[in-house]
């Protein structure tokens, strides 16, 4: 396969298809090409009429409305940086991610700004409740490597990190994925993850780069994913291990003829889940991958190896340069597990306004990379066959996975100790056949408080964060340093010694 172009351009540009082609299909009708690009110019236009200062942060917490879909481009030809927030995020952290990013202004709907709180917004942000139209912007001419976006992502300690994406880094996220998935005009991708989350945004600019439909899905249960499928008669389905096990015990029927391709990131498939994934859609190609939002996707492993390599995350995308690195700064040997480093055009400009979290992760690339620069060092640990092909290992931090979300554990604490039915908590993340993991919160506190602390968590967390069990304890070990022992509390936690 060809290597696809390397230029980079403003990412608003990303409405490549056919004037008359449809751009984007939803419950209200469908939009053409043509008619999706006035739509960024004249909610481009909408946003120029605040006179913010260039590079000023617009966030929108938002379903999977149009203006959801289209704001990522209009904020750009603006002049302004898209900070998109999880639909699904409560009050506390739609408050932190405004006041850390310094938004000026907050697209969002009635019903969400009801449930905010005297001191959520910063001062001096603007509220809109609805997006509204202005005189059309034209395309954008901003340089490639100017920041266009800040997508929050949880961090191994303290609240959710801004990683700040370039026009470039997107542009070319776009255009690398739709050249490996082989992306063509007549295509119907389902979007079902959240335009928040770097898989989910990508899918709107990789499906649209390649001139085809993207179908934005906001569901509550699987089988409306199912159902979506089918009405729309989708070709391309993303999603992560959790949802692939739920969509897996659904009743599809013919519902997954028309699919042509299943992606998968947001954690590796298990051998066992492969094979379920193959034989429930036989005629679709599946492409297990790899990646976080700092270096964007990493590896993609190519169908005709899923069969025989189901553990396997596959090669580095187009782009995107992959190492295995000893500790020691040289190259792993086959088999032997490293650090997943990676470099080139993909990996982000850094995290927003956090220069020790930045130069902790981003460091230059190893003296014998090809494309030198800046690196991502994951804090990942893979592992290299003598083919080449990359197999994942595990995580070195403490960050939870959970149905596809990576999770700060101190985000975790913090909100079980704020109400004082609990004095103490460690969050901790252990194996789950349907989520990957389940947070275990060891605390120190009243155990008859524990349906207030659920009752209030419900409120103050998103669904994807509550915990499903507590470990009541009546002293939490503490190493030399007197710092909670969180290495032999998960221990316990995991071996269920707790006790």
């Amino acid at each position: 396969m060809a290597q696809p172009d390397p230029t980079p351009h403003p990412i608003d540009h990303v409405l490549r298809g056919d004037a008359d082609a449809i751009a984007l299909e939803d419950r209200a009708g469908a939009l053409t090409f043509a008619e999706a690009e006035s739509a960024v110019a004249r909610l481009a236009g909408w946003l120029a009429g605040f006179d913010l200062p260039p590079g000023s942060r617009v966030a929108s917490w938002l379903p999977k409305t149009r203006d959801a879909c289209f704001l990522p481009l209009a904020a750009p030809r603006a002049g302004l940086v898209h900070v998109p927030i999880n639909p699904v995020l409560k009050r506390a952290q739609v408050a932190h991610i405004l006041a850390d990013s310094g938004a000026r202004l907050l697209v969002t709907q009635p019903s969400r700004t009801a449930s905010l709180e005297p001191g959520d917004v910063p001062a001096g942000v603007m509220v809109a409740e609805a997006a509204g139209q202005g005189d059309p912007l034209p395309p954008g001419t901003a340089d490639p490597d100017t920041l266009a976006a800040i997508l929050y992502t949880s961090g191994s300690t303290g609240r959710p990190k801004g990683v700040m994406l370039s026009h470039a880094n997107l542009w070319l996220g776009a255009v690398s994925v739709a050249h490996y998935l082989r992306l063509t005009p007549d295509d119907r991708v389902l979007g079902v993850l959240p335009l928040s989350f770097d898989y989910g945004q990508n899918q709107l600019f990789s499906t649209w780069q390649a001139g085809a439909r993207v179908i934005p899905l906001d569901y509550l249960t699987p089988r409306d994913v199912v159902k979506a499928v089918a009405r729309h008669s989708a070709t391309t389905l993303a999603g992560v291990p959790p949802l692939w096990v739920q969509l897996l015990e659904s009743d599809w029927g013919d519902a997954g003829a028309t699919l042509r391709r299943l992606t998968n990131s947001g954690g590796a498939l298990t051998p066992r889940l492969v094979r379920a994934l193959r034989e429930r859609f036989p005629h679709a190609d599946l492409y297990p991958m790899y990646g976080l939002t700092e270096a964007f996707r990493s590896t993609y492993l190519d169908p005709a190896l899923v069969d025989a390599h189901p553990d396997s995350i596959g090669r580095a995308i187009p782009f995107a340069e992959v190492m295995i690195v000893r500790p020691d700064g040289s190259q792993a040997a086959p088999d032997e597990p490293g650090e997943l480093v990676h470099a080139g055009p993909l990996v982000a400009q850094g995290y927003w306004q956090d220069h020790e979290r930045t130069a902790h992760r981003f460091r230059p690339a190893p003296s014998w990379s090809r494309s030198g620069g800046t690196a991502v060092w994951s804090g990942d640990t893979a592992v290299a066959d003598p083919d080449g092909l990359l197999r994942f290992v595990g995580r070195d931090d403490e960050m939870i996975k959970s149905a596809g979300n990576r999770i700060s554990p101190t985000e975790i604490e913090e909100a079980v100790v704020a109400g004082g039915e609990a004095v103490q908590a460690v969050a901790i993340g252990v194996p789950d056949p349907r989520l990957g993991q389940a947070i275990v919160v060891v605390v120190r506190g009243d155990p008859a408080r524990e349906g207030d602390l659920r009752a209030r968590l419900r409120r103050d967390l998103p669904s994807f964060m509550q915990p499903a069990r507590y470990d009541w304890r009546d002293d939490l070990p503490r190493n030399a340093n007197g710092k909670l022992d969180r290495a032999a509390l998960t221990k316990s936690v995991r071996t269920g010694d707790g006790q």
